[in-house]
């Protein structure tokens, strides 16, 4: 491990807008939201140069990465995951991996009073929700339901009342939100920040909770399309 000061790098890319994050072992320094949806791929390297450069930092000075890793979005989390690989191999980099609906949860706590029980909701296809549930203990969201692929509705019935929603999902289950009462959040809460990957990464980076690179793996739900596609096809095939 190197020698402090520390220079970390937090990555969201789970979501349609990804952001980078800079900080050290004494809090966030400065934060950047991608220019626009899905350009994780064209976007997320210039953001992070940038944001070093800001602070006279270059690449092989930092020490961890804390990377959000899903579930989410298939070709951003593959994009986050890589670049911390490729920091650990390349620099030392320590990586710690941070749960994107636990960072999403965070979101609340930017709200003058934050809903005691939280649920997180995001798009899974097939009436699906990629979804979790958290409390609110000593300042901090704390899952109660962990992320699964539910029915919106039946997810909801199980959550903590009263529940306050937010994430990407929650426009595609509006009537499901709405006839089960919850209340939804304002829009702005909905995005993954790296901000949250931050917080929660140092605090997890403090107590020694490193994954190494060949470890680190997205967090998937369910295969990629495409996979399921191919599965169905061969296996529907005369043989």
């Amino acid at each position: 491990m190197k020698n402090e000061p520390r220079h970390i790098l937090a990555l969201e890319t789970s979501g349609q807008i990804g952001s980078v994050a800079l900080g050290t072992e004494t809090g966030l320094v400065a934060a950047q939201q991608l220019s626009g949806p899905l350009s994780h791929k064209a976007a997320l390297m210039p953001a992070v140069d940038d944001l070093l450069q800001q602070q006279d930092w270059s690449a092989n000075t930092l020490t961890d990465v804390f990377v959000s890793i899903g579930p989410g979005s298939f070709t951003g989390l593959r994009i986050g995951v890589t670049i911390a690989r490729t920091l650990a191999w390349s620099v030392g980099a320590q990586i710690v991996a941070v749960k994107t609906l636990d960072g999403l949860a965070r979101n609340a706590l930017s709200l003058d009073k934050p809903p005691a029980h939280v649920a997180v909701m995001l798009y899974a296809q097939r009436a699906k929700a990629f979804a979790a549930a958290f409390d609110l203990t000593q300042g901090r969201y704390v899952r109660v339901i962990d992320a699964c692929m539910a029915d919106p509705c039946e997810f909801l019935k199980r959550c903590p009342q009263p529940v306050a929603v937010l994430g990407e999902g929650i426009p595609k289950y509006r009537e499901a939100i709405k006839a089960s009462g919850a209340n939804v959040l304002d829009e702005e809460l909905w995005t993954p920040r790296a901000e949250n990957i931050f917080e929660i990464g140092i605090t997890k980076a403090n107590t020694g909770q490193f994954t190494s690179a060949r470890e680190l793996l997205p967090l998937y739900i369910r295969r990629p399309a495409p996979e399921e596609k191919w599965e169905q096809r061969h296996n529907s095939a005369p043989r």
